[in-house]
């Protein structure tokens, strides 16, 4: 291939064991041992060094993610600054929680778009749900800060997370790395490279992982002999199992072909498959009588004697919101790492909940897909790429969070996805390389259905079929990103975008037993006796009455452009400036309550102002980048919980509604850097700042959101830092070791920021302050509860020590993540006016991995 500016191979000369991002150099760089790392992307669709491209990316080569110990995306946020990623909470299944410099989304639903673009080899995957990737044969990620609405399109408002796979060399080479760890932790992983003709060469590579899960589900009633609680379990063993074990394998086989030099093909397949348990949660609050709309009669949990259990401090095992008194000494287990959950399904035995359940905790996945990528020279300055796939995904997953063996709200969930794509490019140089240009199209077009058992029986009182609720959906662009080359140091780049979304949903509900939901509800007509539409008189789910069959749909066309330039003002330093838009495109309310809940919203939109440098100063031995940025972010999208509008159809409460309510400013500053002392010793790290400000916030829309409240999953502060050193001439090889640090301050986990809510342990639903309330309090022994959705902040230390022979035959690490043993929370939700209670997600306690890898 004579061309490259769209090609995705990557150019790596990477010191050994070297965990730093890459430099921009010249030929006369490779006399800098030890310094030499250069990692070529191809964010503006043409391969350039990553120092020389005028946008705020973090770039990770393979070797980078190995010497950190990396093994998924989500932690390569750790060193990107203003990058949030995380596993979904229990709630929403095997997926990613994704947020770029304030901008991004938890909600997995195809109803919802996410905020943060994610692509395996420039496939943009659309869902959260199968977007949390092993990091499986990877060549680089690129970590695309700020809005790409011209160079990546729909959907990535914040930014984009793209990872670069292997390319097939045809080496005849291979490897084989097993790991063994803490919670019986056990990896293999394998590669094989082999060449079947000059031409041609096929790439197989797979990766089984198998975990115990952390969080062990206690039998309530053997750990506290003597309680009204029935027991659940078989025996004498009070651990009815745990949450969060893995049991994950995948495949991926790549062939490449260059059939002429003008030609390459490259062809790959990849399957995974997921058999997990259900996701991490522990209880941190609850507060409620028990009862289905505050009646003891109808309880949440039947005791013993017959008679309703409170839900209250004494299901929540440890915090300043426990009154737990179980011997969690006695029983071996950590109180920070305990559920009561049974996932059973609650089964009320009366009019209004009928229909029995019982779930299981899982949380299963099967991702597969095809994609071809074709690369044509069709002279030496012009050349087109091809980049057709199609993938699929089907997500199923159980949801206990209540922490105690009270059915709240257990749900069982599935997802499925269908998607095929298609993108054009064709790239150039003209005027004797004054002009760089790309050119093309793209499309893609899915078919998501959303199926789930909606057992909110407990406090909400409906028991449901939702789904399948299609929702199909196509994205069709046009683009073009021209740059002129004024002089070699100076340069202006142009592009823009015009994208057309389309959107349907088609709502299905339907009762457990799978008959028509009949209404409208009794409570409505006007029968006497009855307190309300899911009291005892009325008839099933009737409040849901009208919405199956109910279809919306939605339409927008989006003009999107970026104007940069960026002039190097010396081999060392090179300053940027760009103003760029983007968009996240439209959708709908996936959750009403009654037909004119049923709506749908228009897309958010963001303007973004960005200055930046990028230096390799003192003969690079400081490598050091910066980026300041200032957002207009307007059509925020945020969840109506009363919809005002209405009032006059006395349909304003219940309500979950997405509306069109806000605008803000961001602004914030990021830095990165590199240090090279002394030889062999290496000191990585970053800083981030955000400052994320509402300007408008509808005060009629019911959000619970106030203008001083902080988006979600946004740290006003965070930094990380690496230090390696490596020894030479040990045992015939290098001795590396490596320290990492990452912290973040306080965030939130909801855009309604509850920061120590105190909450009377008797509270009364409308009692002044509580007016949000809908349960009666639990009671107990603490007089006040703590509610909130903060997660304080925390800092996080890993280590590894590793050793690879000179020959790159053997290597062996020794690696333990999370050090001191930090109790930290990833995710959290806080429904205490719903259900009055508080879960969360804890992290892993600390723990170690040995492994052990053979290059052949």
């Amino acid at each position: 291939m004579k061309l490259k500016t769209m090609g995705i191979v990557s150019s790596l000369a990477l010191a050994t064991g070297m965990a730093a991002p890459a430099y921009a150099q010249d030929d006369s760089a490779a006399s800098d041992s030890g310094r030499n790392i250069e990692i070529v992307v191809t964010a503006e669709f043409r391969e350039t060094n990553v120092q020389d491209t005028p946008l705020a990316i973090t770039a990770v080569s393979s070797e980078m993610l190995e010497a950190r110990g990396q093994t998924d995306i989500s932690q390569v946020a750790r060193q990107a600054p203003n990058v949030t990623l995380a596993a979904q909470g229990q709630e929403y299944g095997s997926g990613l929680i994704a947020y770029i410099r304030g901008i991004g989304q938890n909600d997995p639903n195809f109803a919802l778009e996410p905020g943060v673009g994610v692509y395996i080899d420039d496939v943009y995957l659309p869902t959260l749900t199968g977007s949390l990737l092993d990091l499986m044969d990877v060549d680089r990620i690129e970590v695309l800060r700020g809005p790409q609405g011209t160079l990546a399109g729909r959907n990535s408002i914040g930014g984009a997370i793209k990872m670069y796979s292997q390319k097939p060399r045809g080496d005849n080479s291979g490897s084989l790395e097993a790991t063994y760890g803490s919670y019986n932790r056990l990896d293999l992983r394998g590669m094989m490279d082999i060449g079947l003709a000059d031409n041609m060469a096929i790439r197989v590579s797979g990766v089984t992982r198998n975990e115990d899960g952390y969080i062990k589900r206690l039998d309530y009633a053997l750990t506290h002999p003597g309680s009204n609680v029935r027991t659940r379990s078989n025996g004498d063993n009070p651990v009815l199992g745990t949450l969060g074990g893995k049991q994950t394998v995948a495949a991926k086989i790549a062939l490449n072909w260059e059939p002429s030099p003008f030609v390459e093909v490259n062809l790959s397949a990849d399957y995974t498959r997921e058999r997990n348990e259900s996701g991490v949660a522990t209880l941190l609050y609850a507060n409620a009588l028990g009862g289905i709309n505050n009646d003891p009669n109808r309880p949440w949990e039947t005791g013993v004697d017959g008679t309703y259990v409170p839900y209250n401090c004494m299901f929540v095992p440890y915090g300043v919101n426990s009154c737990d008194t179980a011997n969690f000494s006695a029983i071996g287990v950590d109180p920070r790492y305990v559920t009561y959950s049974t996932f059973e399904g609650g089964y009320y035995r009366d009019s209004q909940s009928p229909y029995p359940a019982q779930f299981y905790p899982h949380a299963n996945l099967d991702n597969y897909g095809v994609a071809l990528t074709l690369d044509i020279d069709l002279a030496d300055n012009l050349a087109v790429k091809s980049i057709s796939s199609w993938r699929k995904y089907t997500s199923d997953w159980a949801y206990d969070v209540d922490g105690a063996p009270h059915a709240v709200n257990p749900l069982n969930q599935t997802q499925k996805n269908e998607q095929i794509s298609q993108e054009l490019r064709l790239s150039g140089q003209l005027a004797d390389d004054l002009i760089d240009f790309t050119v093309g199209g793209f499309y893609f077009d899915t078919d998501g259905t959303y199926t789930g058992r909606i057992m909110i029986s407990g406090y909400a009182g409906i028991d449901f079929i939702h789904g399948p609720d299609p929702t199909p959906s196509n994205n069709k662009a046009l683009f073009a990103n021209v740059t002129f080359n004024v002089t070699d140091d100076f340069h202006l780049t142009g592009g823009v975008r015009n994208s057309w979304d389309k959107k349907d949903y088609a709502y299905q509900r339907r009762n457990p037993d799978l008959t028509p939901i009949q209404g409208p509800c009794n409570f409505f007509l006007g029968v006497p006796g009855l307190a309300g539409p899911t009291d005892i008189g009325n008839q099933p789910n009737c409040l849901l009455f009208g919405i199956n069959g109910t279809e919306a749909t939605f339409e927008s066309t989006r003009f999107d452009w970026r104007v940069a330039a960026d002039y190097r003002l010396s081999e060392q330093l090179m300053v940027y400036a760009q103003v760029a838009t983007g968009y996240r495109a439209g959708g709908f309310n996936a959750r009403p309550y009654f037909v004119s809940q049923a709506t749908s919203h228009d897309p958010e939109t963001i303007t973004s102002y960005e200055i930046g440098f990028k230096s390799d100063l003192f003969d690079r031995r400081l490598r050091l980048n910066a980026a300041g940025f200032y957002f207009d972010y307007n059509d925020i999208v945020l969840l109506s919980n009363y919809c005002e509008d209405l009032e006059p159809l006395g349909q304003a409460t219940p309500c979950l509604r997405p509306n069109n309510v806000g605008s803000a400013e961001v602004k914030g500053v990021e830095l990165e850097a590199t240090v090279f002392p002394v030889d062999n010793l290496t000191i990585d790290g970053s800083f981030a700042y955000l400052d994320f400000q509402y300007k408008e916030i509808d005060p009629t829309a019911g959000t619970g959101v106030s203008l001083d409240d902080i988006t979600p999953y946004t740290p006003e502060v965070a930094y990380s830092f690496g230090i390696q050193y490596d020894v030479p001439d040990v045992l015939q090889g290098q001795l590396s070791f490596r320290f990492d640090g990452a912290y973040q301050s306080k965030m939130y986990t909801e855009a309604g920021n509850v920061d120590g809510r105190i909450v009377p342990s008797d509270v009364v639903p409308g009692d002044p302050g509580f007016d949000d309330l809908s349960q009666v309090g639990g009671g107990g022994p603490l007089d006040e509860l703590v509610a909130s959705n903060r997660i304080d902040g925390y800092f996080l230390a890993n280590g590894k020590i590793e050793w690879n022979s000179d020959a790159d035959d053997w290597g062996i690490a020794l690696e333990v993540q999370n050090i001191f043993d930090k109790y930290y929370i990833t995710t959290s939700s806080n429904d205490v006016a719903g259900v009055g209670h508080v879960f969360g997600s804890p992290g892993k306690p600390r723990t170690w991995a040995v492994t052990v890898k053979k290059n052949f």
